[in-house]
């Protein structure tokens, strides 16, 4: 009798334990309500607006210019580029100074979470396993709900454009900064 009501305590215990506080979600529309004179109340939505930024539109619109171009290890020019070369390349030629290697670069600027990345945000990855420092860098050029495109310079394709949906930029991406 004593092993049951001991049992019995011990599952009352583990259940109470696992309350689960329900998680606050909000909504991407912002409710606007407005009363007026007559006492009629008024409400409206309005999407969150996306910011313009005609330097981040410089900028990528600079980056895109050297798609296709071959890799090279430290190049930053059309005969070839390495990912933070053309990051490097596309800021400097908009009038922006920033350092030359990806480690470097995810020192600069503000740190930002993912869901508010924006075209012309840089991300950072580290692409090999034992490697304890980043060592890609790539320019945001669209955001399109949660599918983030960003140009970049691969070893094995060149200067390219791909979605950190992708499997294997996903799981190296390690985080989002803002320089502009």
């Amino acid at each position: 009798m004593r092993l049951k009501s001991f049992t019995f305590l011990f599952i009352l215990l583990l259940l109470g334990g696992c309350i689960v506080k329900k998680k606050t979600t909000y909504s991407k529309t912002r409710t606007v309500t407005v009363e007026s004179k007559t006492g009629d109340t008024l409400i409206t939505t309005a999407p969150r607006k996306k910011r313009t930024n005609e330097k981040a539109d410089n900028i990528v619109a600079t980056a895109v210019t050297y798609s296709g171009t071959r890799y090279k290890f430290g190049g930053t020019t059309k005969r070839g580029m390495d990912c933070s070369g053309l990051v490097y390349v596309s800021l400097k030629e908009n009038d922006i100074p920033f350092p030359r290697v990806s480690h470097q670069m995810a020192n600069e600027g503000k740190r930002i979470k993912l869901k508010e990345v924006e075209k012309g945000d840089l991300l950072f990855f580290k692409t090999t396993k034992s490697g304890k420092r980043i060592n890609h860098v790539g320019l945001v050029v669209q955001v399109d709900g949660d599918d983030i495109q960003f140009i970049h310079s691969t070893s094995s394709r060149g200067v390219i454009v791909s979605s950190l949906r992708e499997g294997f930029w996903n799981h190296s991406f390690i985080k989002a900064t803002r320089i502009l």
